[in-house]
């Protein structure tokens, strides 16, 4: 029998060492993601089930538009005082609180189903979003090349990226789905976004933290964005191009349950939750499709798909055209996700590589004033103009704004 001397089998008793220090970011990565979709689910639940508040409470579409801009407010506010703590306080000591504020709505939703209540708890999820996605998005990446050091960082934003727009699409389909053929509507599709959120609060604990806090602590101050002069002009393009993004989203997701509800007289809450999927679907698809494009080509493909599909779409209001609103959300769906995308990737390449998440902070924060100040002028719009009109006005604005950064983002160089 062989005898092996100390020096012999170290080397042996050593190999799993590396190897489960490679395994365990790996296994954060997913998990992470599977945190940032689910919560980012549960933001958007309540799309398909407005029309069961407004049949039973009676409000108009103007108070549906301030449900929305709630949200959009709270996100804000929350990117401006903790969107960019995880730089230093870390990632999981963030994304934890975010989920369990998270919770903390859907409890609201479940004990206070009122329009107060229903202000109060979208308030509440948007202080969590805002907490999460610069939060989320930065540690994917991270985990990523703690994994994969020296691998291109496309996974990582096609994932991060995929579930957050995937998440929002997930969200309306669950809800839709419980509301049309399972019993109590308005809880049982909170019950189960609740035990998804509390497994994804558990699971953080085997996640490895990837941001080292730096001693003494930094003085805590709000939001502001690190970013290199020279690239100010792209950063603010590709905030830009969030904005756009994110105000079609706002648009398409108050948009689609009422058109189907009021104008085609169909009350499928299944059908309202599939057209939100489609469009959030079609985003997070066109973004893992085109995962390994140069940055230019991705928005070439976004920029044109949204034009195309913001087009359809308004067509389709003025035709009362169900296959044209279709067709008309999954191809701006399309688009929004690949320029989404490229602006995830613009601003952590130009990014400093310790202000990744204030830098997307930023991004988002510009992203979600985008979902409320607009779909709030048009609910103000349609208080004095009909809906397409409004609806009109609203589409030309974004087309311009569209056609404004696009010009910005496609003369950089290909990437």
């Amino acid at each position: 029998m062989t005898v092996l001397t100390r020096s012999q089998r170290s080397p042996e008793r050593a190999l799993p060492r590396p190897r489960a220090r490679r395994d365990r970011p790996r296994l954060g990565f997913w998990l992470v993601a599977y945190a940032f979709m689910v919560t980012m689910a549960f933001s958007a639940l309540p799309t398909p089930l407005y029309v069961l508040y407004q049949a039973r409470d009676g409000f108009g579409p103007f108070t549906l538009t301030l449900v929305f801009a709630t949200y959009a407010v709270g996100v804000a506010v929350s990117l401006l005082l903790a969107g960019h703590v995880s730089d230093w306080l870390g990632r999981r000591r963030v994304l934890v609180p975010a989920i369990a504020i998270n919770v903390v709505s859907g409890v609201v939703f479940l004990t206070w189903p009122t329009v107060p209540g229903l202000l109060i708890a979208r308030f509440v999820s948007g202080i969590s979003i805002g907490m999460l996605t610069a939060t989320a998005t930065a540690h994917l990446s991270e985990l990523h090349l703690s994994a994969h050091p020296g691998a291109s960082r496309s996974r990582a934003d096609v994932v991060a990226t995929a579930a957050n727009l995937g998440g929002l699409g997930l969200g309306p389909l669950l809800a839709g789905l419980l509301a049309q053929f399972a019993p109590d509507p308005l809880h049982l599709p909170f019950y189960v976004a609740e035990v998804l959120m509390i497994v994804a609060a558990l699971i953080m604990a085997l996640v490895p933290e990837t941001v080292e806090r730096p001693e003494p602590r930094p003085a805590y101050r709000p939001q502001r964005v690190s970013v290199p002069p020279a690239a100010r002009h792209t950063f603010l393009a590709a905030g830009g191009a969030g904005a756009v993004v994110f105000s079609l989203f706002g648009l398409f997701t108050s948009l689609a349950p009422s058109f189907l509800a009021g104008t085609l007289h169909d009350t499928s809450h299944a059908l309202a939750g599939a057209v939100a999927f489609l469009m959030f679907g079609a985003a997070a698809l066109s973004q893992i499709l085109l995962a390994r494009s140069p940055l230019r080509r991705q928005f070439q493909f976004g920029f044109a798909g949204l034009a195309v599909g913001i087009a359809a779409v308004t067509t389709a209001v003025w035709t009362v055209s169900l296959p044209l609103l279709l067709a008309g959300g999954a191809l701006a769906g399309a688009g929004a996700g690949a320029v989404f995308k490229g602006s995830v990737s613009t601003v952590i390449n130009i990014a400093p590589a310790g202000s990744r998440g204030e830098a997307l902070a930023g991004l988002f924060l510009a992203s979600y004033l985008g979902l409320a100040i607009p779909v709030v002028g048009l609910g103000v719009a349609t208080q004095y103009l009909s809906a397409p009109v409004a609806l009109l006005v609203f589409s030309a604005a974004l087309l311009a704004g569209l056609g404004a950064v696009g010009r910005l983002l496609l003369r950089r160089p290909a990437g």
